[in-house]
């Protein structure tokens, strides 16, 4: 399986292999299904998808079925590229931002400036150039950037009053909220109540990218800016994982290698993920908040995920495809999906139009975490050929998660793994 991957990188080789062409157009005969695939299985999601999907099937009788096709997210990016290569590809698709590089520069996407552009009310102009520079090459968009999400905190309110700690509010209105504070009080709720302290979601000792919400507070980086240059070996990622590495063996802050707690079902008292994950508290009965990362060494920062609509050029029906994409991202519909995902439109990225579909979230909280957080932040690490160098980080990485672990001959060996990749 591992090995695989190394073949799996290789997109453009991988797509020029493919059996499937494009196909019928939004004007052709017949009736047309599309497919596409997202990483996504909740519910409001998906309910809001199909309703998008039915609207735009109500004038376009020959679109006979759109089905959206949710595939976890830990093995997302391998399965869709694997439909690819095996020529069954979706029509359209969800691209990870570290996925992002390769997608854009293989030629697997069709570019999407001319649909857009060419669709009446689009405002294609509205789009951020910071949001679609990822999405971007040679001048062209391959990639609609449908969620520019920074990452915050989540805080179970009631886990740390029963647990006597400070709230991450009380420490931001004292101008305390470091990480070093952030720790005490996620140790306090492990010690004092048995749920965990904190927790990555999606890291699970496995999705390291996800740890760049830590150690950017460090002004840490997995690679120089033109990723030729190993950064995990840099006095900031050492500092960044001894402290991360104390938090969780020391501290107990967060939860152990092999150890689950789910955040959303009362199991934790703070975790670090983004807005759209805000819908799972609709129901539950503890009281909650939401706040920015704490500041690190280097001061107050942001990190922020992507995530991307593109057209796969050898699907069946890519140019039916581009066109339900422009009226899913119309400025009408990117409203209703600012709910869930914050939009790229700039007339969109304000707190109180966020407010407006974001009811469980309050104006405060949409400003520091997500306003606040795309002005200034970076986006977690992308690089060509992301899926070998990640498997690689992770298995250089693994060695990190026991309680004795030489930090700084970890972070080393990670270096010696990735730099002939990095070469390339």
């Amino acid at each position: 399986m591992r090995k695989r991957l190394t073949a799996v990188v290789a997109l453009a080789a991988m797509l020029g292999l493919s059996a499937c062409g494009g196909g019928d157009s939004a004007g052709s005969d017949g009736p047309v299904s599309l497919r596409m695939t997202t990483w996504s299985a909740n519910e409001a999601h998906l309910k809001l998808f199909n309703e998008i999907a039915a609207e735009y099937q109500s004038s376009h009788p020959n679109i006979a079925k759109i089905t959206f096709d949710p595939i976890p997210f830990e093995s997302y990016t391998t399965t869709l590229t694997t439909q690819i290569a095996g020529g069954n590809p979706p029509d359209l698709a969800w691209v990870l931002e570290n996925a992002a590089p390769d997608f854009v520069s293989s030629g697997a996407l069709l570019p999407l400036d001319e649909t857009l552009r060419k669709t009446d009310g689009y405002a294609f102009d509205e789009l951020a150039p910071a949001a679609t520079k990822l999405w971007q090459a040679d001048g062209k968009l391959y990639g609609y950037p449908f969620s520019t999400s920074p990452f915050g905190i989540f805080v179970n309110t009631d886990l740390i009053k029963a647990a006597g700690a400070k709230s991450p509010a009380e420490l931001i209105a004292a101008n305390a909220w470091t990480w070093e504070n952030a720790v005490t009080t996620a140790s306090a709720v492990a010690a004092g109540t048995g749920k965990a302290g904190l927790v990555v979601r999606d890291f699970d000792y496995k999705g390291w990218d996800n740890l760049s919400t830590i150690w950017t507070g460090w002004g840490a980086q997995a690679w120089s800016a033109d990723g030729k240059t190993c950064g995990f070996n840099a006095t900031e990622m050492v500092d960044a994982m001894t402290f991360l590495h104390r938090a969780i063996f020391t501290a107990k802050a967060l939860p152990g290698p092999g150890t689950a707690a789910d955040f959303f079902a009362g199991e934790a008292g703070m975790t670090i993920t983004q807005i759209s994950r805000a819908s799972l508290l609709e129901k539950q009965k503890f009281g909650w908040d939401l706040v920015p990362l704490p500041a690190g060494p280097k001061g107050a920062y942001s990190v922020i995920g992507q995530g991307g609509m593109g057209v796969l050029k050898k699907g069946k029906h890519a140019d039916a495809a581009a066109d339900f994409l422009a009226f899913l991202t119309n400025p009408a519909n990117s409203a209703k999906l600012a709910q869930f995902f914050p939009p790229p439109r700039t007339p969109l990225l304000t707190a109180a139009t966020l407010a407006k579909t974001n009811p469980l979230l309050k104006p405060a909280q949409l400003q520091s975490v997500v306003i606040d957080g795309i002005a200034n932040g970076v986006v977690k690490p992308n690089h060509t050929g992301q899926a070998e160098l990640s498997q690689a980080v992770r298995s250089a990485l693994d060695p990190m998660w026991k309680a004795d672990a030489d930090v700084r001959a970890v972070l080393d060996g990670v270096c010696s793994a990735i730099n002939p990749l990095l070469a390339k």
